[in-house]
């Protein structure tokens, strides 16, 4: 089973991003679009965060501050712009903010959601604001392709259910991240 062609990956790049990730990101490398880069980070950090060849979906939306800081005013109750959102369908997280999960607003009785035969499960969403990460990778000093793939793989790795609230899951992450990244030829 080739883990790849088992992994659906939905990408939606907002306008002007999309170009720029082009001009900013890949240069002179004009034979990599945008959305093939981008998949290549998805893909390198499904392979570290799932074990296995599990058949997964998954949706990756870069975007905009205001998109960015509107759900996170909604589903996090945090009135500010972030880097990455992500929103798990099967692992409950910190992003859920003081509302608590959107499962409890939905009654959903006492069974299991079964997908239609042949469907991949899904993980979720990773939501990237691009300004934030061209921010974020000038005050790093770091380039804006080492940036963005961290969030991205960031993001991924929180819709398996890591997180980095404590220092032994901090370090987990982290290790996960930099295997990824390394194998994107991104050094950490």
């Amino acid at each position: 089973m080739n883990s790849q062609q088992d992994r659906q990956v939905y990408l939606s790049v907002d306008e002007p991003f999309s170009g720029r990730i082009l001009s900013d990101i890949l240069g002179d490398d004009q034979g990599t679009s945008p959305e093939d880069w981008l998949l290549g980070i998805v893909q390198a950090a499904l392979d570290g965060a799932l074990e296995g060849t599990e058949a997964v979906q998954m949706s990756l939306v870069i975007t905009d501050d205001e998109t960015v800081h509107s759900l996170n005013a909604q589903f996090r109750g945090l009135d500010e712009v972030t880097d990455v959102l992500s929103f798990s369908a099967e692992h409950p997280g910190h992003w859920e903010g003081e509302a608590g999960p959107l499962s409890d607003s939905v009654e959903t009785g006492d069974f299991d959601f079964v997908m239609p035969p042949g469907e991949h499960s899904p993980l979720g969403e990773v939501i990237v604001s691009y300004p934030q990460a061209q921010r974020q990778a000038e005050e790093r000093g770091e380039p804006l392709e080492h940036e963005l793939a961290l969030l991205v793989v960031h993001g991924v790795l929180h819709l398996v259910g890591h997180d980095h609230l404590e220092p032994d899951e901090t370090e987990l992450m982290q290790a996960k991240e930099r295997t990824a990244l390394t194998k994107l030829n991104i050094k950490t």
